[in-house]
């Protein structure tokens, strides 16, 4: 989720189980996250566009509407609605799936968003999914075209955005076993 810098920063407590990191010169941000849930549970989860709606998004975000057509080629678009009333568009294509492994997409423009597009531009993001025994080590590896665009989207939030839905993941997962 890239989020329009006029957006209020909000505090929020660092789950241990959470890793970041960002690499300029890589023009990539890897973010981390062990779930106290199968695989498989996981990978619906990421999935399903009806529990999508109910974790994506940080913090006081509220998902309007989820559309995905989950085969290579296929779109997806997303809408939140910020606590302020804008509307978050997150839109792009699936480049490969690998069921229960991995998801590949790239970002698209999302016309008329005041930062561009909810996913960024021009970046190709890789959702690797590792079983753990009956936990879930989920990936979320972002590479941009350029540093540009990774400095854009840092200074965005894009990175503190995706940590919050991966919190509300763990939330989701963890009331709907």
């Amino acid at each position: 989720m890239l989020i329009c810098r006029n957006c209020k920063p909000r505090k929020r407590k660092m789950d241990a189980r959470t890793q970041s990191a960002s690499d300029i010169s890589a023009c990539e941000i890897r973010i981390e996250r062990i779930f106290n849930a199968p695989r498989a549970l996981v990978w619906q989860a990421w999935t399903d566009p009806a529990h999508i709606m109910r974790w994506w998004g940080p913090q006081g975000f509220e998902n309007q509407r989820c559309e995905s057509d989950l085969r290579v080629g296929g779109r997806f678009r997303l809408e939140m609605r910020a606590p302020d009333g804008n509307v978050y568009r997150c839109i792009g294509t699936f480049r490969e799936i690998v069921e229960h492994e991995r998801i590949v997409y790239e970002g698209e423009a999302a016309e008329g968003h005041p930062c561009g597009a909810g996913i960024p531009p021009h970046s190709r993001v890789t959702i690797t999914f590792t079983a753990q025994g009956q936990h879930t080590l989920l990936t979320h590896h972002t590479r941009f075209l350029d540093a540009e665009r990774l400095v854009a989207a840092s200074q965005a939030g894009y990175q503190p955005g995706w940590e919050d839905s991966l919190t509300r993941l763990a939330q989701f997962l963890q009331s709907n076993p």
